[in-house]
């Protein structure tokens, strides 16, 4: 009897600890208009986590997570050796660069601050002259070497404005404030009117809190689109990511995104496909996808219960993603001797760079032909990324498609309805 009533009176107190905890008492009742009164503000990650743990626990195995570390805290986050030797080596192998690689400031491991990823790439940033800047080195993770960062105006050029909204979590460019993540407030807006309604008052306290999954799939998606694009802030004349930008809200709004039409040509091909990171939503608008209403929720996990599946946060790896929705594909032509249904290597050609040259896919989900390099030699296509057909002139590998794309002629003569009745006597 003691030990029951012992093991009911801890449960009682992890109860009453939890209840605090989301916001108050289970009887308490909160004056919402009160709390609504308030400006809305960023609480952090770690305050969802005391009533949502098991979505935090999933999140922490995303990159959104790992986005921005801090060194401050942790040196680990650090994944290689910052040695000035090893680095200057390799940005001697480079042609192209702005500085000698002698002239370049490498970082000591103290002076860092914060990394920026560690999937594909490694940057760093530090303080210079009172402002946050990247490092002009970055480490690339696959390849193991180290290349060149914006080493000609990287001193003058500021991380929060640049890069900050999207790297990190309710940045204030008036108190150089930020969350160092892409945490949960990203995505479902600042917390603070949720943290303060009890669990008891449910309805008014779901009220208070973006849930992407509860959005139209539009609007839903440019939560995705503020982060994942590229080009100017409208509410702000210097920023590089939509200042102003609420979950729920239009993007449009808030940011104007680039294209090779407007003259850049350093992010975009000529086809305004995607040759930049961080991109895929301008790829996405293109595509038939979105034509359709298939949003990035549809092929990727934001956060679920442990691991992530795959390296990209897909709902299943490679093409199964695909075969999940086409699960009729033709058996002739082109795809006759493409058996193997890698749907992903020609549909998404590795044409995206990262860290490396096609080390991201692209997302507007099109077979990109022979013909496409033959109007504009600096455009990619499927083929040639691929097999050993990529030796052979593009014209002949144009041909030979043109070839497996022919349908079979019909064979045999049309009979009419009084032919096939007499056929049926």
């Amino acid at each position: 009897m003691k030990r029951t009533s012992l093991f009911l009176d801890l449960l009682a107190v992890l109860a009453l600890l939890a209840v605090t905890a989301c916001g108050g008492g289970g009887g308490e009742k909160v004056n919402v208009a009160e709390v609504t009164s308030k400006p809305k503000a960023y609480v952090g990650s770690d305050r969802c986590k005391s009533c949502h743990l098991e979505h935090t626990d999933s999140w922490k195995m995303t990159l959104h997570s790992r986005m921005l570390g801090d060194a401050r805290k942790d040196k680990d986050v650090i994944i290689t050796e910052l040695n000035p030797e090893v680095i200057r080596a390799d940005l001697a192998k480079l042609q192209g660069l702005k500085l000698k690689p002698e002239e370049f400031y490498i970082p000591k491991p103290d002076e860092v601050l914060y990394t920026i990823g560690s999937q594909w790439k490694q940057r760093y940033i530090i303080e210079k002259n009172g402002m946050l800047v990247i490092a002009p080195i970055q480490y690339n993770s696959d390849t193991g070497r180290w290349v060149n960062y914006n080493e000609g105006t990287w001193e003058k050029t500021s991380w929060i404005l640049a890069c900050g909204g999207c790297h990190a979590t309710g940045v204030d460019l008036q108190k150089n404030t930020f969350e160092p993540s892409v945490g949960c407030e990203a995505c479902h807006g600042p917390g603070s009117w949720h943290a303060a309604l009890p669990k008891a008052q449910v309805f008014d306290k779901r009220s208070t809190i973006v849930n992407p999954a509860k959005l139209t799939s539009g609007v839903a998606s440019q939560i995705c689109g503020s982060c994942h694009n590229r080009g100017k802030a409208t509410k702000h004349d210097k920023a590089e990511w939509p200042v102003g930008y609420m979950p729920g809200k239009a993007l449009e709004v808030y940011f104007k995104s680039t294209s090779f039409a407007a003259g850049d040509s350093g992010n975009l091909y000529g086809n305004e496909f995607s040759k930049a990171h961080h991109q895929q939503y301008i790829d996405w608008k293109q595509s038939q996808h979105y034509a359709e209403g298939v949003n990035c929720m549809s092929c990727h996990l934001v956060h679920e219960l442990g691991m992530g599946k795959t390296r990209f946060q897909t709902r299943e790896a490679g093409s199964k993603q695909c075969l999940t929705c086409h699960t009729r594909t033709a058996s002739n032509q082109a795809h006759a001797i493409h058996s193997f249904g890698n749907c992903v290597g020609c549909h998404m050609p590795r044409i995206v760079k990262s860290a490396e040259s096609g080390d991201l896919h692209s997302h507007v989900f099109k077979v990109l032909l022979p013909k496409e390099t033959i109007k504009d030699p600096k455009m990619p296509n499927s083929c040639v990324t691929c097999h050993h057909h990529a030796k052979d002139d593009l014209p002949t590998l144009q041909k030979k498609y043109d070839a497996l794309a022919q349908l079979p002629k019909p064979q045999g003569k049309a009979i009419d309805s009084v032919d096939m009745i007499k056929a049926g006597n």
